[in-house]
Order: C-alpha cells, then sequence, then structure tokens
C-alpha cells in the first residue's frame, strides 16, 4: 500500500485531473448528466450495453413473430402426432387379422398332425385347445372354437363354453354366409352379440373339421386408445403452458418497460440525495477483485466521475496505511468469516488531504457471484469534534478520578454521568456495571443495601443540598453530600467518617455493655432459680413413673409365665392323647372323620404349644432372666441340622434352598438360641416364599465378627413395615401373609437373641422382590460357666 508522500502523483494519474477549481466541477455536472445512458449505468453499462441495447431493438419484432411461431409449433406438433397415431393404429389391425388368422392355421395343423376328425369327440379337440394355448401358440385374448364341417361347435376354449352344440351361422348376429362357408378368405369384422371383434375360419382339407378364431375389437385397440387419450391430454397440457407462456412473456415485457422508467426516475434521485448528503455507493466484486463506484463517491473525495471499474490496487493505493489492510479484509470476506461490515478509515482526497469515512456494506450473492455492496459517508467534521469532545473529557475524569472522595453525577432525568472508582468500591459494583446512562433507580436495585443511613439536617441552601451518614455492608461510614446542577441534575461527594463514628461507638458501646452485664446478671440468677425448681419436679415425677412402669412390667411378665405355665400341662395331655389316638393304640378309631379330626387336634395343639413357648422365651428376655450357655460349637453341623428340619417343608412347596457354609466355622454362643435364631428366620423365609421360590442361606466371617444371611425371593415386605417388625406381636398384613397363621414373635425372639450375645438383626427387603436378613454376631473370647443376662 502507497505511503501518503508517495501518493500524489500515480493518485492523480489513475483519478484524471479534478479541474483547476472547484466551480469548474460544478460547472461539468449538467454535460455529465446529459452524456449518461437512460437504461444502464456504472459497470453494467459498460459489460452489457452493447447487448442490450441491440435487445430492445429487436423487442418489437420478437413481439410480433412470438405468437405465431407458438401457434405454428402447436399445429405442427397437432398434425405430427394425429398422423403417428393412425400409422400405429394401422399396424394393430394388421397385426391382429395376421395373429387371427396365423392362431387358425396353427391349430388347423395340429388337428391334421395328431388325425383327429369330427368323429374323435369333444374331449380331445378340446386338449387341442389347451395344448396350443399352454404352448403360447395363440395368444390369451383370442377365442377358439372348433366345428364340424356343418358348421356345429364340437369344442370351444375358456370362456366360449355356451357356444358347444350350437352352430356357428346362428351365434353371429351379423351373419355372412359366405364367410361362414369359407367361400371368402381373410379375416372379416363381424357382430357377436352387441360386440364388434375379429374372426378367422379356417378348415381341414376334404371337408374336414373347421377352426373358428375370434377377438373382440376393444380388447385389440385397447392399448390404442389409452395412447391416444395420453397424447390428447399432453397436447392440450402443453398448449395451454404455451399460452400461458405467451401471456406472461407480454406482461413481462409490460412490467420491463414500466421497471426501466421507476428504475431512471430512482436512479436520478438516488444520485441526488448522495451528492447532497455527502455520500457515495460502492460494489465490490469480490470474485474478480474489481470495484464501481458511485459518481458522487467520486466527487466526495474531489475526484472525476467516471463510468469505468476500479481495480483492487487502485482502491488499496488512496487508504491511509494505519486504517488496515485492504488485502486481510479482502481474504477473511472471501473466506466467509465476515459477512459484513461498519468500519472507520481514511481516504487521501484529491488536493492531497485525508477523509474520513464510514463505510456500512453487506455481502449479497443474488447475481450468482459475491459482491460487497455498501455505503461511503464522509464523517471528517464528526470525528474531529468527537477527538476535541475526548480530549476535554479524559482531562475532567483523570481530576475526579484523582480525588479521595466518591464522586457521582446524575443528569436531569437521574441518568448516570460519570463517577470514579471510589463510587464503584463504596457501592460494590464492579466497573463494568456501572454504566453512563444508567438508571439512578435501576443502579440502586443492583448495589448491596446500606447496613444503617440516617439523614442529616443540612445547613440553608437554595440549592436543595442534603447530608446523608450510610454505613455500608463492611462496617465502614460515609458521610454523603448531595447538590443540585444548574440543569437539574444532581452531584454527589461521599467522604469516609468510619473513624470518627467507630469512636463514637466505642463509647456508647462501653455504656451498654455495663448496663447489659447487670441486666444479664440479674436475669441469670432468677433463671438459675427457675430451672432448679422445675429439675426439682421433674426428677419427682420421673421417679414415680418409672416405679409404675416397672411394677406393670413385672406384672405383666408374671402374668404371662402363669398363664403359659396353666395352658402347658392341658396341651401335653391334648398332644399326648391325640398321638396315642393317630398311633391306635388301643384300637382303631372307626370313622375316617375321627382321625381327620384327631389330626386336627394334634396340630393345633402343637401349633399352641410353639405359641406358648414363644410367649415364655419372649418374657424371660423381657424380664432378663433368659441364660445362655455360652459354648464353642461349629456352625456347619448346628445349620445342616436346621436346614434337615425345614427341607420338608420347602419340598412340599418346590422350594430350592440353598447353603453356602464354610467348614469349618467355629464361634463360641449359646447352641439352643443360635439353633432358634436359623429356625425362626428359614422357616419364616419357607412360609412367605410362593412355590418354585429360591432360598439361600449363607455364612461368612469378618474382621471380628460372623455374618449370616437368609435371602428368599418371597412377596417382601413394604417400606413403611420394616421399622415395626421385631416388635413382639408385630406382623405385616398383605395378601400373602393373611393365609399364614403365626404369633408374631418369631423376629422378635430372634432379634433379642441375637442382642444378648452383643450382635445385631437387619432387615432389607423390597415388595414384590424378596428380601434379605442379615444376622451379626460378634467373636467373644472363652469364658468358663454360663453368662447369665440381667
Amino acid at each position: 500500500m502507497a505511503s501518503a508522500d508517495a501518493f500524489g502523483a500515480p493518485a492523480r494519474k489513475l483519478f484524471a485531473s479534478r479541474g483547476r477549481e472547484r466551480n469548474g466541477r460544478s460547472a461539468q455536472k449538467p454535460v455529465r448528466k446529459a452524456a449518461r445512458q437512460p437504461a444502464l449505468s456504472g459497470h453494467a453499462r459498460i459489460l452489457a450495453g452493447p447487448a442490450y441495447q441491440k435487445l430492445l431493438e429487436a423487442e418489437p419484432y420478437l413481439r410480433r413473430t412470438i405468437p405465431a411461431l407458438i401457434l405454428l409449433f402447436l399445429v405442427i406438433l397437432a398434425a405430427t402426432r394425429i398422423l403417428s397415431l393412425m400409422t400405429w393404429r394401422d399396424d394393430v389391425d394388421r397385426n391382429a387379422r395376421a395373429t387371427l388368422a396365423l392362431s387358425a392355421s396353427q391349430v388347423i395343423n395340429l388337428l391334421s398332425a395328431r388325425g383327429l376328425t369330427a368323429d374323435s369327440g369333444a374331449a380331445p379337440l378340446s386338449d387341442i385347445i389347451d395344448e396350443v394355448r399352454g404352448a403360447g401358440l395363440v395368444p390369451a385374448s383370442v377365442g377358439i372354437t372348433i366345428a364340424t364341417p356343418e358348421l356345429k361347435v364340437l369344442a370351444a376354449s375358456a370362456g366360449l363354453e355356451s357356444w358347444q352344440g350350437r352352430s356357428l351361422d346362428t351365434l353371429v348376429s351379423d351373419a355372412q354366409p359366405l364367410f361362414l362357408f369359407g367361400q371368402r378368405a381373410g379375416v372379416m369384422s363381424i357382430l357377436v352379440g352387441d360386440a364388434q371383434a375379429y374372426a378367422a375360419l379356417d378348415r381341414q382339407p376334404g371337408k374336414g373339421l373347421v377352426v373358428f378364431t375370434m377377438r373382440p375389437t376393444a380388447s385389440v385397440f385397447a392399448s390404442w386408445r389409452k395412447l391416444a387419450s395420453l397424447n390428447v391430454t399432453l397436447f392440450a397440457a402443453t398448449a395451454a403452458v404455451l399460452l400461458i407462456i405467451l401471456y406472461a412473456y407480454f406482461s413481462q415485457s409490460a412490467r420491463a418497460r414500466d421497471a426501466d422508467a421507476i428504475y431512471r426516475d430512482a436512479d436520478r434521485r438516488i444520485d441526488l440525495a448522495l451528492a447532497r448528503g455527502r455520500c457515495g455507493l460502492w460494489d465490490w466484486d469480490l470474485a474478480r477483485g474489481r470495484m464501481y463506484w458511485s459518481r458522487s463517491m467520486y466527487e466526495m473525495l474531489g475526484y472525476q466521475a467516471r463510468d469505468t471499474i476500479l481495480s483492487f490496487g487502485d482502491v488499496a493505493a488512496i487508504m491511509h496505511p494505519d486504517d488496515g489492510d485492504l488485502y486481510a479484509l479482502a481474504g477473511r470476506l472471501a473466506s466467509g468469516e465476515l459477512t459484513q461490515i461498519d468500519r472507520i478509515f481514511r481516504m487521501r482526497h484529491a488536493e492531497g488531504d485525508w477523509i474520513w469515512m464510514r463505510a456500512r456494506a453487506q455481502i449479497t450473492d443474488a447475481t450468482g457471484d459475491a459482491h460487497l455492496v455498501g455505503i461511503a459517508i464522509d464523517v471528517t467534521e464528526q470525528h474531529r469534534f468527537a477527538q476535541q469532545t475526548a480530549a476535554a473529557d479524559l482531562r475532567i475524569r483523570e481530576a475526579i478520578e484523582g480525588i479521595s472522595e466518591a464522586f457521582v453525577l446524575w443528569d436531569a432525568d437521574d441518568r448516570l454521568v460519570m463517577s470514579n472508582s471510589k463510587f464503584n468500591e463504596y457501592v460494590g459494583l464492579p466497573v463494568g456495571e456501572v454504566i453512563p446512562g444508567t438508571k439512578r433507580q435501576e443502579l440502586e436495585r443492583r448495589v448491596r443495601p446500606f447496613a444503617n443511613e440516617r439523614r442529616v439536617a443540612a445547613e440553608l441552601s437554595r440549592n436543595g443540598a442534603e447530608t446523608f451518614e450510610r454505613q455500608l455492608a463492611d462496617g465502614r461510614w460515609l458521610q454523603v453530600n448531595e447538590r443540585r446542577t444548574q440543569d437539574g441534575g444532581r452531584v454527589s461527594v461521599g467522604t469516609d467518617i468510619t473513624q470518627l463514628k467507630l469512636h463514637q461507638e466505642r463509647l456508647v458501646e462501653s455504656e451498654r455493655r455495663q448496663m447489659a452485664t447487670i441486666h444479664d446478671l440479674s436475669l441469670a440468677r432468677k433463671a438459675e432459680q427457675e430451672r432448679a425448681r422445675e429439675l426439682s419436679e421433674l426428677n419427682l415425677k420421673y421417679v414415680a413413673e418409672k416405679e409404675r412402669a416397672e411394677a406393670a412390667n413385672r406384672a405383666k411378665s408374671e402374668f404371662l409365665a402363669n398363664i403359659s405355665h396353666e395352658l402347658r400341662t392341658p396341651l401335653n395331655a391334648i398332644i399326648g392323647f391325640s398321638e396315642m389316638m393317630q398311633a391306635g393304640t388301643f384300637g382303631p378309631l372307626g370313622s375316617d372323620r375321627y382321625a381327620e379330626y384327631v389330626h386336627d387336634i394334634h396340630t393345633s395343639g402343637a401349633y399352641l404349644l410353639n405359641v406358648i413357648n414363644d410367649i415364655l422365651d419372649m418374657s424371660k428376655i423381657e424380664a432378663g432372666q433368659m441364660t445362655l450357655e455360652m459354648e464353642e460349637i461349629d456352625l456347619g453341623p448346628l445349620m445342616n441340622e436346621t436346614i434337615r428340619v425345614i427341607a420338608l417343608q420347602a419340598e412340599a412347596k418346590n422350594i430350592d434352598l440353598r447353603t453356602a457354609i464354610a467348614d469349618p466355622m467355629p464361634i463360641r454362643a449359646d447352641r439352643r438360641a443360635v439353633k432358634q435364631v436359623l429356625i425362626n428366620l428359614v422357616s419364616n423365609a419357607v412360609k412367605f416364599t410362593p412355590e418354585g421360590g429360591l432360598i439361600s442361606v449363607r455364612a461368612r466371617r469378618t474382621s471380628g465378627a460372623l455374618i449370616l444371611s437368609i435371602r428368599d425371593t418371597g412377596c417382601g415386605i413394604p417400606k413403611w413395615a420394616l421399622k415395626k417388625l421385631g416388635q413382639p406381636f408385630e406382623q405385616v398384613q398383605n395378601q400373602f401373609s393373611k393365609s399364614h397363621a403365626g404369633s408374631g414373635l418369631g423376629l422378635a425372639i430372634s432379634r433379642s437373641l441375637v442382642e444378648l450375645h452383643g450382635g445385631a438383626l437387619k432387615i432389607r427387603s423390597t415388595e414384590g422382590m424378596g428380601t434379605i436378613v442379615s444376622v451379626r454376631i460378634p467373636m467373644q473370647e472363652k469364658e468358663s460357666g454360663a453368662a447369665a443376662v440381667a
């Protein structure tokens, strides 16, 4: 790109002489306007001017000849299609007649070869017809009949079965005797019923059999009629399209003439508006690197207007080198990185001065090639004024920024004009959010709320001065003095008075602490006296309630123990006598119903005895009278013994009962208690697992404890019922458990026995999927004797 000093001569040579005086340029304007072409201008005139002018001259003749040419084309097209259709119809007729004659001859030849005569019967003749059809010698649309020399039909093809036994001369409505008796050769047209048809007749030599072939005329010319209809439709559509095109051509021609007139008027108005507004239009062809300028663009830069196309280098030569690289801009536009521009740059005036221009443009590809089309405006005066304003504003801002107080200026509409960094610091907003022009109310909504604010009586002033004391969120205090400006705005100056406020607060706080300490001491003494009295009353109530609860618990345990003991004695007799009756010790019972009743008595008694035993165990545990006999036991044999007891119940329900226990697995515990826990948990799993289910029992040793888990695929337990399980006499009632009897003490006893060993029992369950019961028993050191649990 050329520098400013080296521009002079090349630029003037490029853009030609601009005249001696500006008045001279003004005098040349009417001459240039008078010389302009009426229809095209700019690079369009250079590229398409000659061809467009010839088109304008030939347009009247084209408009006159186009209708005649279209009509002539339609007539020729119609005649050609008619001749083609008639020729094709003759070919179809000729081929149909030849096919009929050939079909009759083929059947005659086959009859002669087989030696068939009129005495052969209808069946062999029908076979000959089927054979001819099956071999493809005769088309499917051709009807075949074989008759005697007297024309009595002996055999007919499919569709003509009703002709058998009838005479051919009676079947043809439009009878032609000479044809039917074979006195005329060739294929003739006949009328069968109401249908027109082609027919052919052939006879064996020596007055032998007669073969009559027939084909309806409708089937012969069916495809020809479809093609004829299609041709007529296509011709009508073609004629309609051509007539519409003809109408559109005349309409478009009229609109084109009107558009040319409108374009010429608009072009004159645009040139006048651009010249008065110091603007210029330009069109940059990015693919070819050429640019078109309007006349106002040349005049704005002081060069003589021309209708030539400028090259890329011509424009780059008059641009200021510090305002960007035109080649780099072209590369970004060509690559699609930019689709529009809005830039301010300098261009060399014809007198040597730099003119500030603002160019705004957008890429368009309406003509198929990418063009950057836009407008350029002379902004030299605005740029100079903006520089002066920016310098003055900078000096004012530097002065305001240098003071130690917070400063903010609002205009008459309560919009922010300017502020310094101290103001931003005090209001707690970043610099990017304090933007000039922001409404004061909107800015105050985003400001951190003041911890404290009060208005101070201000000195008398006609400027409406106000003074505030504000405490910031971080504890600092500001004294804000706000006054009106002459244009109706407000100016505020904030001074930091934190140290003064701190000194005042220390004095007030010291006095307040003394008074508060005295008050707190008196309140604390009263509160302690009241608390001591309440604790004494609560202690008396607690002792009374504790004694009452212990007495009730002892009474309950004694009652359960007594009632269980009283019930066990008769139950033992009931169970014993029922067993003797089942065994028939003193003879048979007699009726089978008695055996069934005895079995029910024995089962119910055993169940009731188990319930009573559970109640006794639970009462002993709650009363603290359960004694554990701690010993070294192997869990594997104990588990196998328990599984054998419950295996019969699982087999009855077709339940797969699996165990996985390491052998050996020693543990120090009470054998009876561990076995009872296992029986309760496994029997519960069998009870609530449907037929075909799965129960797995696993045992493993972890650090310092034994983990036993029982997993089943039963009905599961709802989440709301998990907390209730393990409490005495608690059962979860659902559709599955309603059919199973039980006291609800099994889980409670198992949990209590596990806890007596220092362990824990946990239940995890998903309703409808199954339940997992985990038992954790810690390993214990060997101890002599029994362990009593209180």
